[in-house]
């Protein structure tokens, strides 16, 4: 048995508690609100975001951090992702050298272009990251649907703890040693998943999804892979497997975001509707940096961010994307 600290009682957090107690796991969650952990504590359910699942006794909710991490064996980071830094910060009196943090937070930071496990380590240099990502909603994973994910760290053994720590019957997870592929595709994803809603919301089709989709885990290689991402981890798990579930999924905020700016509403109206962080907002600002830094191409995610930041027409953006100058679909193949 380990004992397992999570940060972050939001759905993912309180669904990955559920896993890893049925694991055979001590688990403490800490939150920083304590409306949330009376709530936990005294219903045995997140009644705002996961409904009618219940958490075993076992698991404790607390907003003391210090009790949290008592004893710990394992962190697993599920904070919005613009909160990691101040939420590392908060951890840095308690964390000991060669600390395993799971990294189950979902984007980049704003200003930096950072993933978060480069986050992490500018704050707690003596951690050991590994990124836990994949085609994961926490509605599914908290009653039992079974689902597969992927353990990505730069340190072996620490992919493979975290691999024995969370496999179950019903979540099953692989080993990668590409991190800035799994981050960057599990961050990206979300981008496209806005705009796969916008052409829902739009009153497109299953032509225009199929296409949205194609071109758009194209430009997530392209810049993982000019970032130094191995290609082929944007054919896996958290590539496009990320990229499916998120985009066609009645679970996803990002694509309900999405449908909900193609129907007419404001960005700001459409955060708000969702009730929980649009992560696909702040990854489409780091996107435009990061294309900028690279000098990589994203032309989806530039009118994303069009649409986002400089209130431009959804229907024009579609237009403008249609009739960019004639190409080649591969790159690097041909005549």
């Amino acid at each position: 048995m380990s004992v397992v600290s999570i940060i972050g009682a939001g759905s993912w957090g309180t669904s990955l508690s559920i896993l890893l107690s049925g694991n055979g796991h001590k688990v403490r969650v800490w939150s920083l609100f304590q409306e949330e952990v009376d709530m936990l504590n005294k219903e045995r359910e997140h009644r705002d975001k996961l409904p009618g699942v219940k958490i075993p006794e076992s698991v404790e909710f607390t907003t003391d951090l210090a009790e949290c991490l008592k004893d710990h064996d394992y962190i697993v980071m599920v904070v919005p992702s613009q909160a990691v830094r101040s939420s590392a910060q908060r951890l840095k009196p308690y964390v000991k050298p060669n600390d395993c943090v799971v990294m189950c937070s979902k984007g980049l930071e704003e200003g930096t272009g950072l993933t978060l496990s480069q986050v992490l380590l500018s704050e707690l240099p003596e951690v050991l990251p590994v990124a836990l990502y994949g085609p994961s909603h926490a509605e599914e994973v908290a009653i039992g649907i079974p689902t597969t994910v992927v353990a990505a760290s730069h340190d072996r053994n620490a992919a493979m703890n975290v691999q024995d720590l969370f496999m179950s019957p019903r979540f099953r997870v692989y080993t990668s040693s590409d991190m800035i592929g799994t981050e960057i595709g599990s961050a990206l994803k979300n981008v496209i998943a806005l705009c796969a809603g916008i052409c829902d919301g739009l009153g497109f089709g299953d032509n225009s999804k199929a296409a949205l989709m194609t071109r758009g885990i194209t430009e997530i290689a392209r810049l993982g892979t000019a970032m130094g991402a191995n290609a082929k981890t944007f054919s896996g798990l958290t590539g496009i497997g990320d990229l499916i579930v998120t985009c066609t999924s009645k679970h996803s905020r990002n694509w309900r975001a999405g449908y909900l700016i193609g129907k007419g509403m404001s960005v700001d109206e459409a955060q708000k509707e969702v009730k929980m962080v649009v992560e696909g907002v702040s990854a489409t600002r780091a996107a435009k940096e990061l294309s900028e830094k690279y000098k990589v191409s994203l032309p989806i995610c530039q009118e994303a961010y069009a649409i986002l930041f400089e209130g431009k027409d959804c229907k024009k953006a579609v237009i403008d994307l249609m009739t960019r100058k004639r190409k080649h679909e591969t790159e690097d193949t041909g005549w």
